[in-house]
């Protein structure tokens, strides 16, 4: 963090820009922490089984790059070091669900979402936004979007086959870590938003897993 705060403004660039490249590229962000899915087998999947399993994982990691461009977003313009420290933290742990998503969807002969880089681009002005505004505002945008992200997973697990164990051991273990960040936001002070604006939240996230559920 120490080196990050000498960079200059060009270098801050083309870290974030180097960031955004890796987000939305498949296979170019290792995970951290063993897939949840690698000690399970691979059952035998219907062609229609498999199709919808793929186009959840998709939503689950078009959600995991717009995920990664809020945290950055709101890192670069967060004002306190210990909420940037948050910021870069939360966005290392979901590099996992990205490495973690990719690999299922790979295994699903299936690929990521062609609209990712709209996505991302969409999903980081909001960060940087968020923070400019104030930490306590940018903090109470992860908890809203991380409770929003957590019903999307509970409805994903009511909907993947129930012999796609390896995705449904994924997306458990996704939801158990984005729980986790919306509690982490709201504990570091995050201002927690009413009913309509997480309403309005919920309708725009709409648009975005319909689209990337097919394309």
């Amino acid at each position: 963090m120490n080196t990050m705060r000498h960079l200059s403004l060009i270098d801050r660039f083309i870290s974030e820009a180097d960031r955004a490249l890796r987000s939305i590229s498949p296979h170019t962000k290792p995970a951290l922490r063993s897939s949840p899915a690698e000690s399970l087998s691979e059952n035998e999947l219907s062609d229609s089984q498999r199709r919808h399993s793929a186009g959840l994982m998709r939503v689950n990691h078009s959600g995991e790059v717009c995920a990664q461009a809020l945290y950055q977003g709101q890192a670069l313009t967060a004002k306190l070091s210990a909420v940037k420290k948050d910021m870069q933290h939360a966005a290392d742990e979901e590099i996992d669900h990205l490495a973690w998503c990719e690999d299922r969807l790979k295994a699903l002969d299936s690929h990521t979402s062609l609209l990712n880089p709209a996505w991302y681009g969409l999903s980081f002005g909001i960060g940087a936004i968020a923070g400019l505004i104030s930490d306590k505002v940018s903090l109470g945008f992860v908890a809203a979007t991380e409770e929003r992200v957590c019903a999307h997973l509970e409805e994903h697990l009511q909907s993947l086959p129930l012999e796609d164990k390896r995705s449904r051991a994924v997306v458990e273990q996704m939801l158990e870590d984005e729980a986790k960040h919306q509690h982490m936001a709201l504990e570091a002070g995050g201002y927690d938003f009413p009913a309509p604006v997480k309403t309005a939240m919920t309708l725009v996230s709409k648009t975005m897993t319909q689209s990337s559920y097919r394309i």
